[in-house]
Formats: structure tokens, C-alpha cells, sequence
């Protein structure tokens, strides 16, 4: 009997090195350049935005843009303690638990990106409120620049030869090194497109030629929705994590569970945001 999912046409994997460059013992790895230049893209074209007056409502940025300088901290530290804590509570629970000393150990691998949002919420209402700032604007502001970041971080963790799609036979299926000897979807190329560049493409429309940064609350809105829908088109294509496996049948994942949420009060958000225009409009 002929193996399953043979491919001669099966891409080899590129075998990029994860580290960069390393002095002694320090290494600068893909993976984490990914999340800085992630960072400081969003808080740099945050600070484009709010320096544009006629992209807001009544033309009037709701906050200077400087203010996005101290911001960069909290959202750096969002990311990183809802992303673990996240990842441990969603993905490896039993785990940790048996090994709390691990939790902390963020070099070793394990984020979840909807534990990081999770965090970086909380951070940017806190920081928000602190600054007397709309809550609803400041969400806006840095959810347009995410999505660079979380298409960088996607193409690292294909450096790194994780989070691998499930086998296949098309004939972009790539051989990893770790992913046995069947060829595999490219799924973390799937999401760099689609939850990376193809939603900032999306954002970039809504913001710049639809001017929905004048309905405080669109774009964030719109950005949980987009990263849900991807997330969940791409969890076709993804292995899931082997401790999990898949919750129900052969397709219902822990990320497709964690993102249907996010789908609804993306839509909960835009629809709020669109109501609140009208109800200006006309008192």
C-alpha cells in the first residue's frame, strides 16, 4: 500500500538558523526580534496616527502622541505575562501545575496570543484611565499596528519549526525537520498572511481611505474580529498542540474554541461603535 500524503513536489525546509547571532551567552533569536520590532512598529504607527487630526472624530486625536512613549512598558509587559500565563492556564495547565517553577521559564517556549491580548487590554485600559484617555481610542490606536507583529512572530515560529500544519500532499507542503516524515501544511505562513499583513491591509483601508478611527472602537473591533475569523480558517490547516489534541471530532482545536469569542465581541464592538456615531449625530 502506497504511503499516504507522499509528495514529490514537497518543499524542503529552509533550516534557518532560530539564533541570529549569539555573543558568549547571549543569543538574539528570531522569535524574539519578531515581538520587539512588533512593539515598536505599533507604538511608531500609533504615534502617525494620533499626529493626524483628520482621522479622528471631530478632528481631534485623543491623546498626543508622546503619550504612546510611556506605553511601550506596559504593553511589553502585557504581552509577555498574559501571553505565558495564558499559555500556561489554556494550553498546559496540568503541567505547570505539576511544575510551577517552570512558569516563569519564557525562554523555554510557550506563549498564547489570546492570553497576551488578554494582557495587553488590561494594560491599556489601566494606562487609559490613568491618563484620562478613552478607553475606546486607545484600543484603536494600538490595535492598528498589531498585526505586523503577529505576522513577524508567525514567520519566526517557522524558523523555529513549531506550530506545523497538519500533513499534507499539496505541493507547497514543507518536510520539518521535527514534524516526522510526512510532508506539512505551512500553517504559520498561513497566519503571518492572514492574521499579519492581510488584516493590517484591512486596518490600514478602514483607517485611511473609510476614516473609521472617527468611530471610537471600529478598528479594535474590527481587528479582534479579523484575527478570530484568520485564527480559526487557519486551525484547519494546524496540528494541534499534542498535549490538547483536537477537543472534538478531527477538527475542533483549543485556538478555534479560545478565538469564537473574540468573533462575536469584535462584531459587538464595531456594531457599538457605529451606534454611538449615529446616536451623536443626531442629539
Amino acid at each position: 500500500m502506497t504511503a499516504p500524503y507522499i509528495s514529490l513536489s514537497a518543499l524542503t525546509f529552509p533550516n534557518i538558523d532560530p539564533i541570529i547571532f549569539s555573543v558568549g551567552p547571549f543569543a538574539v533569536h528570531w522569535y524574539g526580534l519578531g515581538y520587539i520590532v512588533g512593539i515598536l512598529f505599533a507604538w511608531w504607527y500609533g504615534k502617525l496616527l494620533l499626529s493626524r487630526n483628520d482621522l479622528w472624530k471631530n478632528n481631534q486625536p485623543p491623546m498626543k502622541p508622546a503619550l504612546l512613549d510611556d506605553f511601550v512598558f506596559w504593553a511589553a509587559l502585557g504581552i509577555v505575562i498574559g501571553g505565558r500565563l495564558g499559555y500556561v492556564l489554556f494550553y498546559n495547565f496540568t503541567f505547570y501545575m505539576q511544575n510551577p517553577l517552570s512558569i516563569p521559564a519564557v525562554w523555554d517556549g510557550g506563549m498564547s496570543f489570546h492570553g497576551g491580548i488578554i494582557g495587553t487590554t488590561l494594560a491599556m485600559y489601566l494606562y487609559a484611565k490613568a491618563r484620562s484617555v478613552s478607553v475606546w481610542s486607545m484600543f484603536d490606536t494600538v490595535a492598528a499596528g498589531v498585526p505586523i507583529g503577529l505576522g513577524l512572530v508567525r514567520i519566526a515560529n517557522f524558523i523555529n519549526s513549531e506550530l506545523w500544519g497538519r500533513t499534507s500532499d499539496v505541493s507547497w507542503a514543507v518536510y520539518f525537520p521535527n514534524g516526522g516524515p510526512l510532508p506539512r501544511h505551512p500553517s504559520q505562513l498561513y497566519e503571518a498572511a492572514l492574521e499579519g499583513f492581510v488584516l493590517f491591509f484591512v486596518l490600514f483601508i478602514l483607517i485611511w481611505v473609510f476614516k473609521k478611527l472617527k468611530k471610537p472602537g471600529f478598528i479594535a473591533g474590527a481587528f479582534v474580529t479579523g484575527y478570530g475569523l484568520s485564527r480559526i480558517m487557519v486551525e484547519f490547516f494546524r496540528e494541534p498542540d499534542a498535549q490538547l489534541g483536537y477537543l472534538a471530532g478531527n477538527w475542533l482545536t483549543m485556538g478555534m474554541i479560545l478565538s469564537i469569542p473574540m468573533v462575536l465581541l469584535g462584531i459587538w464592538a464595531m456594531l457599538r461603535a457605529n451606534r454611538q456615531a449615529v446616536n451623536t449625530k443626531t442629539t
